[in-house]
């Protein structure tokens, strides 16, 4: 009877099992995933970059390496913002390779250079596969180096499979079902997604080998129905310095949360009123538009010589604001704002000062006010969204950059540059923009302008 009663419970607990499979199975089948790899053609997609070449068989793309070309990338005509794709692939023990998310090819960015997210694949000693590099822009972001369970679940000249969550600004990998990366940054809301076959240089070793990629499929709606929760503590980069500027000597110039290393212009300490500290961001306040008549402009307590400068910052419709560097907080005490050289920000559409100054355009955003407009075709994105200020001053010789793009130049105390200087309103300033050091300032122009991710470097002295 006994013998009897195991044989029943056994048959039923199979039976149990292979329902729930089914059951699993089928629930699986209903997840709503779009192939982007089909049959045995290419389409939807092509290639950017480098030569390297590119073919499917048998709805397996196959990436072979071609000497003497840069990297090359095999992307979606279509653009993704928010989705989760998992995706198969294979790579040759010599290769590095990855793949590209929420990335651009722009003409204006590096002659139409790959920009953007990559999910590493790395089949090195090092085995960063899953980890986060930004191609083409800021490098590794979120690395492997203490994650060892990621680390060890790279299968070597095997198929590994990958899972990349990209929502908001978090994007999350597994690598073979293993939590790799987590980082949270909103540098790029949206992109192609991109095969690389990475260049090998004059490598004959490297020539012809391949990186393989099947079964990529992709989901972009009720994603918060599918996503998965990750143990990982999540690298956040808004307020923080990245590994490369880490490693090249970059300091926060701001902590993200506290008013510490700053002061008001003509005050002692920090403005009571105009500034506040939301989420991270430095916001001064819209108080009609009035030059420095709120809070005032703030000032950093140091002062700087050679200097590179990294600032975020976002405009609301029709502001004014402006980054001031090379600034004496002793020279003009009375009304407005201080003296220095200016980096403009500013709503170049709506703002009446983009079509004023003493030299056409150079009131415009990122113009070095008042005395050279930047380049026209800059990239500057809309109203409300973030952009990046990069100011590089090294031996008097001055650079603008903006979104990655240099937009001016000129060198100080330059014939050029004295001859702009007498023919603006700074005439009456003597020796303007010539000091050997000055303060770094955030300008209040009674405008709402919020500020983020201020960092700078000091270049060490040979």
């Amino acid at each position: 009877m006994k013998i009897v009663k195991n044989i029943q419970l056994s048959l039923v607990l199979t039976i149990i099992t292979v329902l729930g499979l089914y059951s699993c199975k089928n629930e699986a089948n209903k997840i709503p995933w779009k192939q982007l790899i089909t049959d045995s053609s290419l389409q939807g997609w092509n290639i950017k970059g480098g030569e390297a070449t590119y073919e499917n068989e048998n709805s397996v793309i196959i990436g072979t390496t071609a000497a003497n070309t840069p990297n090359t990338f095999l992307t979606t005509d279509k653009m993704y913002d928010d989705f989760i794709l998992e995706i198969e692939f294979n790579a040759d023990s010599v290769m590095n390779s990855g793949i590209q998310i929420r990335s651009n090819s722009y003409p204006y960015y590096e002659n139409g250079r790959v920009h953007g997210y990559q999910v590493e694949i790395d089949p090195s000693k090092r085995s960063w596969s899953g980890g986060i590099y930004d191609e083409g822009r800021r490098k590794w972001l979120n690395t492997l180096e203490h994650n060892k369970d990621a680390q060890k679940a790279f299968k070597q000249n095997d198929w590994n499979h990958y899972r990349i969550e990209a929502i908001g600004d978090t994007i999350k990998t597994w690598i073979n079902n293993v939590p790799a990366a987590y980082l949270i940054d909103d540098k790029t809301a949206s992109g192609f997604i991109g095969l690389q076959v990475h260049s090998i240089g004059k490598s004959k070793e490297k020539l012809g080998k391949q990186v393989k990629w099947r079964n990529a499929k992709i989901l972009t709606e009720n994603l918060s129905q599918y996503s998965r929760t990750s143990p990982l503590k999540p690298v956040i980069t808004k307020n923080n310095l990245t590994v490369l500027e880490e490693k090249n000597g970059w300091i926060m110039l701001w902590d993200g949360k506290t008013t510490k290393g700053w002061r008001g212009a003509k005050l002692d300490g920090f403005p009571e009123k105009g500034w506040s500290i939301e989420n991270g961001e430095l916001i001064v306040a819209d108080t009609g538009g009035a030059e420095s008549a709120a809070g005032g402009d703030i000032v950093t307590e140091d002062s700087y010589g050679d200097f590179e400068l990294k600032v975020d910052f976002k405009l609301t419709p029709g502001a004014n604001s402006g980054i001031k560097y090379y600034v004496d907080t002793e020279i003009n005490k009375g009304p407005g704002s201080s003296i220095g050289l200016e980096y403009q920000i500013l709503d170049d559409n709506l703002h009446p000062d983009a079509k004023l100054g003493s030299h056409e355009g150079s009131r415009t955003v990122a113009s070095l006010y008042d005395l050279i407009q930047a380049d026209p075709n800059k990239p500057i994105n809309p109203i409300g969204e973030w952009n990046t200020a990069h100011i590089k001053s090294i031996n008097n010789h001055v650079e603008h950059w903006l979104n990655g793009v240099k937009v001016l130049e000129y060198d100080r105390g330059s014939d050029a540059f004295l001859k702009l200087v007498s023919e603006s309103k700074y005439e009456k300033w003597p020796n303007f923009g010539m000091l050997e050091k000055g303060q770094i300032l955030l300008q209040d122009h009674g405008d709402k302008v919020a500020f983020r991710n201020i960092k700078i470097r000091v270049p060490k002295k040979k």
